[in-house]
C-alpha cells in the first residue's frame, strides 16, 4: 500500500505493531509505562492500535526508543537499524547486544586517563586521555595518538590524523571497544575489567593491534584506564602528562596494575 494513501486506522495499526515490538525488551508494560510517563490504560490503547498519541507524546516515545516518526509508516526493523552494522538486523542479538546493554552506571561517561607500554618502543610507556560519551543507545570513545608516536613512524602529527574514535560494548565482567584512526585500515581491540579500588574508578585489561606478526614489537600489551569524570583540574593534569614516559614516571597504582615485570599472557 502506498504510504501516501494510508488511512488513520492503517497508521494506528502500524504504530501499534511497532510499539509492541519495541516493548518486548521490557519485563512488563507497567514498567515501560512508568518510564515513559504514560498512563498504563492509555498506553495499552496505543499498543492495540485503538488510539494514537498526541504529537508531544509521540515525540517522547520516539526519543525514548531512539527511532523517528517513520514509526507510523514502516516496520520498526527497517527504520531503527537503517544504515547500522553492529546494531543492524543480522548482528543486533550478537555483537549489538553488548552495545545496547552498556549502562552509564557500569561504564560512566567522561574523561579517562590511560597507560600502556608503547608498541614501538618497549622501554617507554604511553600516557593518554580519552573521552567517553553516549549518543542515543550507543557509547562512543575518542582521543588522540601521542605526537611522538606518530612522528617516530614518519606519520603526520596533525590533530586530524592523530584522532581516533570507536564504540564501546558491555560484557559479562567488563567492556570492550574497537578503535581506529580516520580512514585507517588497521584497528585496535581493547578489553577492560573494573578493578577494586577506593573510588571504584580503575579498569585494567589489554589492547591488541590488528597488524601482522613481526620479529620486533608487541601486538598485545596490558592497559589501565582511570575514570576522571569531568574534573577540570584532573583532566588538564592528565592532558599535560600525555605522551611517552619512562616507567618511573608512571602513577604508582597504574604501574602496579600494569605489572611491568611479568609478561602478558
Amino acid at each position: 500500500m502506498n504510504s501516501q494513501n494510508r488511512s488513520p486506522a492503517d497508521l494506528r495499526n502500524m504504530f501499534g505493531a511497532n510499539l509492541r515490538q519495541l516493548a518486548r525488551q521490557y519485563r512488563s508494560i507497567s514498567e515501560l509505562s512508568r518510564q515513559l510517563g504514560i498512563n498504563r490504560t492509555q498506553f495499552n490503547r496505543y499498543l492495540s492500535g485503538e488510539s494514537f498519541p498526541r504529537p508531544d507524546i509521540l515525540d517522547r516515545i520516539c526519543r525514548f526508543f531512539d527511532v523517528d516518526a517513520r514509526i507510523l509508516l514502516d516496520p520498526v526493523d527497517t527504520l531503527s537499524k537503517a544504515g547500522q552494522v553492529v546494531n543492524g538486523a543480522f548482528l543486533a542479538d550478537f555483537l549489538g547486544h553488548g552495545v545496547q546493554q552498556l549502562t552509564e552506571e557500569f561504564f560512566p561517561s567522561g574523561f579517562y586517563r590511560f597507560t600502556r607500554r608503547s608498541f614501538i618502543n618497549e622501554e617507554k610507556f604511553v600516557i593518554g586521555l580519552v573521552y567517553v560519551f553516549r549518543s542515543g543507545s550507543v557509547t562512543y570513545i575518542k582521543g588522540f595518538e601521542a605526537k611522538e608516536a606518530m612522528l617516530s613512524q614518519g606519520l603526520p602529527a596533525s590533530p586530524g590524523v592523530r584522532e581516533f574514535r570507536g564504540y564501546v560494548s558491555g560484557h559479562e565482567d567488563g567492556v570492550a571497544f574497537v578503535i581506529a584512526r580516520r580512514k585507517a585500515m588497521t584497528y585496535s581491540f581493547n578489553y577492560l575489567a573494573r578493578v577494586a579500588s577506593l573510588q571504584n574508578n580503575f579498569w585494567s585489561g589489554y589492547v591488541a593491534r590488528t597488524v601482522r606478526e613481526s620479529g620486533t614489537g608487541e601486538r598485545v600489551t596490558r592497559m589501565v584506564y582511570e575514570h576522571l569524570g569531568r574534573d577540570t583540574s584532573q583532566v588538564l593534569a592528565a592532558a599535560r602528562s600525555a605522551g611517552f614516559a619512562d616507567e618511573d614516571a608512571l602513577l604508582p597504582f597504574h604501574r602496579r596494575l600494569l605489572n611491568t615485570t611479568q609478561p602478558f599472557r
